[in-house]
């Protein structure tokens, strides 16, 4: 870019427009363009993943389906998604992300409409077609944040996605990775106006493929494909096997506690959004001393609970961004602190679990304040959806990343909810026995829905352990990009610094080995001194800002080695 500057973000050096806000600008810009298209997709993604709840009560009475079976729909559907999550992303780490994701929306769209000519003797090929929809979806999710990350970086990076999750909550209900609570709002009020005005299940499933269509060819048309690291513009980002990967990803300490309390997150979120509405009809059914709901009040409950994490999803993936990226450059009056992005996440999962406890207790007298209740729990649980891959994306190498978020899926499914439909409705079935009246419902229910709001707590405490790797790993993984990290230079005792503070002054080498007690590390064949440490991270900082310097690292020291820089 002829009229680039120098700037540190998110602790990497790295080079944007002038303006430094290149990805707001409209018209052609291609991070814009590529944003625009991948939320787009992702909304429709998660919408269609809570459709089928929407229209769930139409499905057991179609399908003559109970709790257990009616739970399995949602599990078929993440053991496929979670079981080829790692095969896209070892793929998508390797060649076409563009082409691989065109293919996987492919057989998206072709499940999904032919699961809604399924006849009602067929239950077996229905489960099946709803597993087939999890291929096409592990084929995107794994895939998009990997092309976020390789175009934007620093609070740009993390404004990204936090507008490409956004469709959580407004799509669809939450399945995840990533989840699906804020745009979760869409695919429940489809999925069931659409079933309620049509009298039919089969055209609450079938709106989404025919928009997914259109993305189709977004994605083969409009779409341009970053390069690996491209944003960072890392270096030494060769191929590598996927033993290697998997051994690389065991040492990252933060990716592997994030990635334990991701999964308990999505234990709790993939339950909820399954059982939240069926519970709240079997509250109405109590409270009106009735063993029958009324069509329209079962779409008025999938309205109202759409809208409800529609608006809770967008304010949670709001506020936990923005929360997070002002604390970590130490605005607000907050001490700025890298650690910031894990605590964020751990202090929502806590704080989730008295808000969903208390909603659980009042469904059953107070259906109003226990929407409220869920309003405040969904905004919580929703603080760490764009946060949680900001973290991977800074702690892990570019050309590993979307085997990662693979990995990260897989682990966060297995473990989260393509279980926690079926357990909370195993339970239940336990608990209720053979009473089948409506209080029986409910109460079983919600007796079974207390595990997800206990398991909330180990979720937070795991979050809040990887803040005491966090720092070390994202400074390992800048230094294998060959960039430099500007969380370096920040004071770990006390808290850290802001990220773009100006560079102290510069003190003599005699001034440092005298009073800092650093030594002077000599050039190995040249013999010449090279500078000091403290002096050559300093001259880094102060190099000519409109050249974009390749930065080399002392091997023995990990200090900038400014005899091997130069300019491109």
């Amino acid at each position: 870019m002829p009229d680039s500057e120098r700037v540190v973000v998110d602790g990497v050096v790295a080079v944007e427009a002038e303006s430094g806000e290149e990805w707001r600008e409209g018209g052609g810009d291609p991070k814009t363009v590529l944003l625009t298209v991948l939320v787009t997709v992702n909304l429709l993604n998660y919408m269609d993943r809570t459709t089928i709840a929407g229209v769930l009560t139409h499905l057991q009475q179609y399908f003559h389906m109970d709790d257990k079976q009616a739970g399995m729909l949602q599990t078929m559907f993440v053991i496929f998604y979670m079981l080829c999550a790692p095969i896209c992303g070892i793929l998508g780490d390797r060649f076409n992300r563009k082409l691989i994701m065109a293919v996987g929306l492919g057989i998206w769209i072709v499940a999904v409409m032919l699961s809604s000519f399924v006849g009602r003797e067929y239950f077996g090929l229905f489960l099946f077609l709803r597993g087939m929809v999890g291929v096409g979806e592990a084929s995107y999710s794994t895939i998009a944040p990997t092309l976020i990350a390789d175009s934007f970086t620093g609070s740009g990076r993390s404004v990204a996605l936090m507008i490409f999750y956004f469709a959580i909550p407004v799509g669809s209900s939450k399945s995840i990775n990533q989840l699906t609570f804020a745009f979760s709002g869409l695919g429940y009020i489809g999925g069931a106006y659409l079933s309620l005005w049509t009298g039919a299940w089969q055209w609450g499933v079938r709106f989404t493929p025919m928009l997914g269509i259109i993305c189709l060819l977004l994605l083969i048309f409009v779409l341009e494909e970053p390069a690996r690291g491209e944003a960072e513009h890392a270096e030494g980002m060769e191929r590598t096997s996927v033993k290697e990967d998997l051994i690389y990803l065991t040492t990252v300490s933060t990716y592997r506690w994030t990635t334990a309390g991701f999964t308990v997150v999505v234990f709790a979120v993939g339950s909820l959004s399954w059982w939240t509405p069926t519970l709240i009809e079997h509250a109405y059914a109590v409270q009106h001393a009735t063993s029958v709901v009324p069509e329209g009040e079962k779409a008025s409950v999938a309205l109202i609970f759409g809208l409800i994490t529609a608006g809770a999803g967008l304010t949670g993936v709001t506020l936990g961004s923005t929360i997070a990226q002002a604390w970590r450059e130490g605005r607000w009056g907050l001490k700025a602190s890298h650690r910031a992005d894990a605590v964020v996440c751990g202090v929502g999962a806590l704080a989730a679990v008295p808000a969903l406890f208390a909603c659980l207790i009042t469904a059953s007298h107070y259906i109003n304040v226990a929407w409220v209740f869920v309003f405040i729990a969904v905004t919580l649980m929703c603080l760490n959806w764009a946060i949680n891959m900001d973290i991977l994306m800074y702690v892990i190498v570019a050309n590993r990343r979307a085997t990662a978020t693979a990995i990260q899926t897989m682990i966060s499914h297995l473990f989260g909810d393509a279980t926690s439909p079926y357990i909370i409705g195993v339970v239940s079935d336990w608990v209720r026995g053979d009473d089948v009246s409506q209080a029986g419902n409910f109460f079983s229910l919600q007796k079974a829905l207390f595990i997800p709001n206990a398991v909330l707590i180990f979720g937070g405490a795991a979050y809040l352990y990887a803040t005491f790797y966090v720092v070390e790993d994202q400074k390992t993984a800048a230094h294998k990009m060959h960039v430099h990290s500007s969380w370096e230079d920040d004071d770990d005792a006390e808290g850290g610094r802001a990220l773009l503070a100006p560079a102290p002054r510069s003190p003599s080498a005699s001034e440092a080995d005298e009073e800092d007690g650093v030594e002077t590390i000599e050039e190995e064949e040249g013999g010449d001194a090279l500078l000091a440490a403290v002096d050559a991270w300093e001259a880094l900082a102060r190099l000519p800002p409109r050249i974009n310097w390749r930065v080399s690292y002392d091997e023995r020291t990990g200090t900038p080695d400014l005899a091997r820089m130069a300019s491109p």
